[in-house]
């Protein structure tokens, strides 16, 4: 099924990670620990992934049609796998040819506030971060929830990144993580 992301993403330390969690579990519905073990590939200007849903015991295929820091809405293809699946998926992208990145493990918990869906993480490759996200169904409605998320994040005191300084980061953190050295340029 294809859908359209609208992300924006904000670096934390550990102790606003903290801070952020525990406003979260005050203000907002709480959907629970979400944490992920991920198998990156980059086919150029796209990312696909293996994922692992460790906290709900499944797995999923997913197809990023656009990269992080070249705009802030994703087409998105998802195909679920059983969890078992999910290494021999990644297997099957590396035979194939796919430009391999890494492979990370996401501690996460996922909220809901006020219409926009907030992930407090922790990861290997991005440290303390949380993104932020709502779903549409045409990039029509992009202005409206990039909108809404601009406000929610300054209501939680939450400064997002930049597309400059996306790519900067995800740029630094490809070149330190890529297992062939694959950086798109």
């Amino acid at each position: 099924m294809k859908k359209i992301e609208v992300e924006f993403r904000a670096l934390l330390t550990k102790e606003s990670y903290i801070s952020l969690t525990k406003t979260l579990e005050k203000q907002a519905n709480d959907l629970g620990e979400d944490d992920k073990d991920v198998y990156f590939f980059f086919p150029e200007g796209k990312i696909l992934k293996a994922v692992h849903n460790v906290s709900r015991k499944t797995g999923k295929i997913v197809l990023k049609l656009s990269r992080i820091g070249r705009g802030s809405a994703f087409e998105e293809i998802e195909i679920p796998i059983s969890a078992a699946d999910v290494e021999r998926a990644a297997s099957m992208f590396r035979a194939l040819g796919v430009p391999e990145g890494f492979h990370s493990f996401q501690k996460r918990r996922n909220f809901s506030y006020k219409g926009v869906e907030i992930a407090v993480k922790y990861s290997d490759v991005w440290g303390y971060h949380a993104e932020l996200e709502i779903m549409i169904d045409a990039l029509g409605e992009q202005p409206a929830a990039e909108q809404k998320i601009r406000a929610v994040a300054g209501e939680l005191g939450l400064e997002l990144m930049s597309e400059e300084e996306l790519r900067t980061f995800i740029a630094r953190a490809e070149k330190k993580n890529y297992k062939r050295g694959l950086a798109e340029k």
